[in-house]
């Protein structure tokens, strides 16, 4: 069986290592994701339950060349459907087309759709129903190059959705981009964690969870879940996996993990979300001015997702007529940025991780980088920074 685990532009390194320690096979970085083999589905469910940094995890059915929507058809006839899917299984069928002749999605996912209804009316005497929203089954379409490639996703939600967000602050990350800036930035579980500006949370829940070892899929539902084949066999497999991770979690973090910020709505989302992911009792949670930090005792990492401008000006005299930052916006972002400077330069033996979306921030630091890594946050280029602070 061949898997493709699909993520963020930029955090493919992060999830190819991921994926290597939990010892899938064939474990090889392409654009977008990270392939891996195996002879049962058990490695695709232990993808989705384990992996932090993933967004689905698909399963290959078939790849052939389809130049056309006529091959496009017969190739998605050649499928043995009836494997997956009963007449009573509803499914959904999600394209993504880079094609010279076949330029529309979703005509081309119409297209596999009929194909897969008329294979089951021919062997089972009816056929699915199609439900766009919430399927049983839901198939991936990828077509580049005139060749298409059929898959179902085993992830259902996508793996960013752990059950614990239940406030947002403004721009969020989302969990597996965070999950990724720590994976990527070296952020050590078993040392002291700060997150200085942590809005809703999600920097300081995804390093709680690394560091009690929580399998971040062991509370929520997949999709493989409900297709017809997982009834019975598959079903013991999973939960067997599920017992494991359960087992396998610590009851508590090794070292302290700090969550803080300036504005007290963005502090009590912090805390309706830490207490949602059950960890009020892994992260401290203070209201305070990141300028103003102090840390005492063993140096850890300090991750943290600054404003990028947008997010710190609320002033409305300050803003331009055409919309865009002013001199004042400039001065005062500036200067905000020289304040964090400031703050990271006292905390003498400690590793700083930013995410800068704005290239004062970096020019406000003391050195330079000894990382610089390039990410995308939904469509905003970012820089994942690191420093050491002597």
């Amino acid at each position: 069986m061949k898997f493709f685990a699909t993520c963020a532009r930029g955090t493919e390194g992060a999830l190819r290592k991921e994926l290597s320690g939990l010892r899938l096979h064939g474990v090889k970085g392409e654009r977008g994701g990270v392939a891996f083999e195996a002879t049962t589905l058990e490695a695709g469910m232990r993808a989705c339950l384990h992996s932090r940094t993933a967004m689905r995890v698909l399963l290959e059915l078939a790849r052939f060349p389809a130049p056309d929507a006529t091959a496009l058809y017969d190739g998605a006839r050649t499928v043995e459907w009836d494997a997956w899917l009963t007449a009573r299984t509803t499914l959904a069928v999600d394209a993504s087309v880079q094609s010279e002749t076949l330029t529309h999605s979703g005509f081309a996912a119409l297209k596999v759709k009929d194909a897969v209804v008329d294979v089951l009316r021919e062997k089972l005497g009816a056929r699915p129903d199609v439900d766009p929203k919430d399927p049983d089954v839901r198939i991936v379409l990828h077509l580049a190059r005139d060749e298409a490639t059929l898959s179902l996703d085993l992830a259902g939600e996508p793996l960013h959705k752990r059950g614990y967000r239940v406030s947002l602050g403004p721009a969020p990350l989302k969990e597996t981009l965070a999950a990724s800036v720590l994976l990527l930035g070296g952020a050590n579980p078993e040392l002291p964690f700060v997150d200085p500006m942590a809005g809703s949370g999600t920097l300081a829940i995804e390093q709680a969870q690394r560091a009690r070892r929580i399998a971040p899929g062991q509370d929520r539902a997949f999709g493989f879940q409900r297709w017809p084949p997982y009834r019975g066999k598959l079903q013991s497999v999973f939960d067997r996996l599920r017992a494991e991770a359960r087992a396998a979690a610590l009851p508590r973090p090794p070292a302290p993990i700090l969550a803080r910020d300036f504005h007290p709505k963005a502090v009590e989302a912090l805390r309706r979300n830490v207490a949602a992911a059950g960890l009020e009792a892994d992260i401290t949670i203070e209201q305070g001015d990141a300028r103003r930090l102090d840390l005492q005792g063993t140096p850890g990492t300090i991750a943290t997702n600054p404003p990028y401008g947008e997010r710190l000006m609320s002033d409305p005299a300050s803003k331009g007529r055409s919309g865009g930052r002013t001199d004042t916006e400039t001065l005062k972002l500036r200067g905000f940025y020289r304040g964090l400077a400031e703050m990271f330069d006292r905390q003498h033996g400690w590793t700083a991780l930013l995410l800068a979306g704005n290239p004062f921030l970096a020019e406000a630091m003391s050195g330079k980088a000894e990382v610089d890594h390039r990410l995308w946050n939904g469509p905003l280029e970012i820089h994942l920074l690191r420093y050491r602070i002597p």
